[in-house]
């Protein structure tokens, strides 16, 4: 018999969601939701870290990713999701964390270094960015998460959250708190239709599930393919070419993909003939996600809705753990009469 496990996953809500997180994330949480007990969080506290100055870009990509959501099956009725800032007993585990790891820790941490570096903040770290690392521990703990979905990019934050726990059971001789266990995914990681490694909504390279029709064809005739495929009868490559990383992806006929894939390498198959087909096999694939996602979006009140219930439940949730916290800690303060 399957052991339901708890999952926590989410992300940070800067803006609509686009085919990399559904090949990344979004396909496996439709999955989870079947057979585990799965909290979906969209950490706008976390958002604010390095978006401090853009609080109303952050309240409306709240809504953005929701419809994103709901459009491609995450269900509100087997899924909670819910609101990082609306769930009270969050930043107060953060709190009782911080006094868990050392300044020297943070700094050491290799994602934390590494998106330091790519943000170009120098000395003028937010002290609030600095610490995120403990914050996705908190939020982690305060579910009893055994599953977190991550990226390879994201088994620090999850190593760290383990050190934190550990430390903690250890401290308060207890065992309230559950040690997390990062699991991969193992598909690939999207690459951005510019050839570039990564999907980015910062880069400008990406198809997102909201775009239109029209939207989708343009990126895909502009799409990046073999540089030195320059005439029709030319050999082409195909790996690192991302119109067959997406055929790859999204494609439901793989005899096909296969087949094209070989008339490719041997020359006298045009990359427009390719792109034909990959645009087929993405407007099938999206128009039922945009038709859907059009549906919601007429009734943002309704989404507002599931968004405040969903908060609701992690609330209670949350809040239970944070009071367990504070009984191993002895803080429990109750009046003796």
């Amino acid at each position: 018999m399957h052991e339901k496990k708890t999952i926590l996953t989410g992300d940070r809500p800067t803006g609509k969601l686009h085919l990399g997180h559904y090949v990344g994330s979004l396909a496996a949480r439709v999955r989870l939701q079947e057979k585990n007990r799965q909290f979906v969080m969209l950490a706008d506290a976390q958002a604010l870290t390095d978006h401090a100055d853009q609080p109303d870009k952050i309240r409306q990509s709240i809504l953005e990713v929701a419809l994103d959501y709901l459009a491609v099956g995450i269900d509100p009725c087997k899924t909670t999701i819910f609101i990082q800032s609306m769930v009270p007993a969050l930043p107060e585990i953060m709190l009782y964390f911080l006094n868990l790891i050392t300044w020297n820790r943070l700094k050491h941490n290799p994602t934390v270094k590494l998106e330091i570096q790519q943000k170009g903040y120098g000395e003028e770290v937010p002290a609030g960015f600095m610490t995120y690392p403990v914050s996705q521990a908190a939020d982690i703990a305060a579910f009893k998460a055994d599953i977190v979905p991550v990226g390879d990019d994201q088994l620090p934050m999850i190593e760290q959250c383990r050190e934190l726990v550990q430390k903690f059971n250890r401290m308060y001789k207890t065992q309230a708190l559950v040690e997390p266990i990062a699991v991969l995914s193992n598909v690939a990681r999207l690459p951005g239709i510019d050839g570039k490694a990564k999907m980015s909504k910062s880069l400008n390279n990406a198809i997102y599930l909201s775009d239109t029709a029209d939207e989708v064809s343009k990126k895909v005739r502009g799409m990046y393919t073999d540089p030195n495929h320059l005439r029709v009868e030319d050999p082409g490559k195909v790996e690192g070419n991302p119109v067959f990383t997406y055929l790859d992806a999204f494609a439901t006929d793989p005899a096909k993909v296969l087949e094209l894939k070989e008339h490719y390498q041997r020359g006298g198959l045009g990359d427009s003939v390719v792109k034909k087909y990959l645009l087929e096999v993405l407007q099938a694939f999206l128009e039922p996600i945009r038709h859907k996602r059009s549906l919601l979006s007429q009734d943002p009140a309704g989404v507002w809705k599931m968004l405040f219930k969903g908060s609701e439940t992690a609330s209670l949730v949350a809040g239970s753990t944070l009071a367990e916290i504070k009984a191993s800690m002895g803080i429990d303060y109750k009046v003796s009469c």
